[in-house]
């Protein structure tokens, strides 16, 4: 879901800025996590054959892949479709870089903005599963220094029925990024933006995407995890679901090869490549690089919970529509759009939908080079409803513009 604040910022704007200090606190800090029993994913495992796919549906797909591209202006886009019985498709057409005309392909590394929220979600629900974190509890016993904490259950930041007000929708911030673009953030930056500026509603009475939850959520699992975010991630999240190209990053650094990112999110206006733009301001609601083959994956994972206890996978698909969005809803960190389960994303120079159809055991994936709306859409949810509506005519994929 976009916002506007300089232009649009909070597109997916997921970033940090001055400096707050939190205090951090746990009553079980003092302890190290207890061994939770994770079920590896087999990696070999693949829903379907590499192709079988009918002819004429394959040639119905490039068309309207094609057709969204060049309408879109989209440099370079690569879908990936698995449908049990009836085949695979894996597709990249355009560019992945402009400057040297280099093709998009199916092996690139890409930025997957909010897609990043599926992962942290996952982890602080795996410290669920331990009897670390109450769903139910407000974030107050965990995090000192969050406005109205004593009120905000963790299980309404998941689900963003908070009432923070969203950092990257902070006009500041906007500027702040907008003016150095390969800036480093910390999370307490971000929430100085977002704690100068009153909570949006009393928690848990509206629905409003917030990048601030998830950027608190980050901090939870720091400290109960007793770990860095991003190894505690790769240890229980993307190590046992065997993503071996998936990971939260540092600052900048982007491993080869990858695609360019084209944005027009900035100061002014015009069209820049932001492939070396600093995702830092988006950390645990907005950094992680992934690829084709491990979202494939991932999608089934974390729609299934095959990382979670049954009974908190029950919790986290408990979904609640989008306000204005028919068909549209949001669970603990995932989207239900019309029964495609997952999520979606978007920061400057890029696009992602990873998203599983459990009546169908299908997945779809889709990775651009680009965050630049069309007719004020986001160019990600026109190619997925393109393809939805092809393959799975009555299940028809549609979410806000997400930020």
């Amino acid at each position: 879901m976009r916002r506007a604040p300089t232009r649009r910022l909070a597109t997916a704007l997921l970033a940090l800025s001055t400096l707050v200090p939190l205090t951090l606190t746990s009553s079980a800090a003092q302890a190290a996590p207890p061994t939770a029993a994770v079920t590896a994913v087999d990696p070999s495992a693949d829903d379907c054959p590499p192709q079988g796919l009918d002819p004429k549906l394959v040639a119905r797909l490039n068309k309207a892949i094609e057709d969204v591209r060049k309408e879109a202006r989209v440099p370079g886009v690569t879908v990936g479709l698995w449908l049990p019985g009836r085949g695979s498709y894996i597709r990249s057409t355009g560019v992945a870089d402009k400057a040297t005309g280099a093709p998009m392909k199916p092996d690139l590394n890409m930025r997957i903005g909010s897609e990043t929220k599926t992962f942290t979600a996952t982890a602080v629900l795996e410290l669920v599963d331990q009897g670390l974190v109450k769903l139910d509890k407000p974030i107050s016993t965990y995090l000192h220094g969050v406005p109205d904490g004593e009120h905000i259950t963790v299980r309404q930041m998941l689900e963003m029925r908070s009432g923070l007000f969203s950092y990257s929708a902070d006009p500041d911030f906007a500027r702040a990024l907008f003016s150095d673009p390969t800036r480093q953030f910390t999370p307490k930056e971000l929430l100085a933006y977002a704690f100068s500026n009153p909570n949006v509603f009393p928690p848990g009475t509206e629905f409003q995407y917030s990048n601030t939850n998830y950027i608190l959520l980050g901090l939870l699992v720091e400290k109960l995890g007793r770990m860095p975010l991003a190894e505690f991630i790769q240890k229980r999240v993307t190590g046992p679901a065997h993503l071996n190209h998936t990971f939260l990053p540092k600052g900048a650094e982007f491993p080869s090869p990858h695609a360019h990112g084209y944005t027009n999110q900035t100061l002014t206006g015009d069209v820049e490549d932001a492939t070396n733009w600093n995702p830092s301001w988006g950390w645990a609601a907005g950094s992680i690089i992934s690829d084709l083959h491990d979202l494939h994956h991932w999608a089934k994972v974390v729609a299934t919970g095959t990382l979670l206890t049954p009974a908190t996978q029950a919790q986290r698909e408990k979904f609640i529509p989008v306000p204005g969005f028919d068909g549209a809803a949001y669970g603990l960190g995932l989207f239900n759009t019309h029964g495609w389960i997952g999520h979606n994303g978007s920061l400057p120079g890029y696009e992602s939908v990873t998203m599983y159809l459990p009546k169908q055991d299908a997945t779809m994936v889709i990775l651009l080079n680009t965050d630049i709306l069309h007719d004020g859409f986001e160019p990600s949810t026109l190619f997925a409803k393109a393809i939805t509506s092809i393959i799975t005519p009555k299940n028809v994929y549609e979410l806000p513009a997400e930020g």
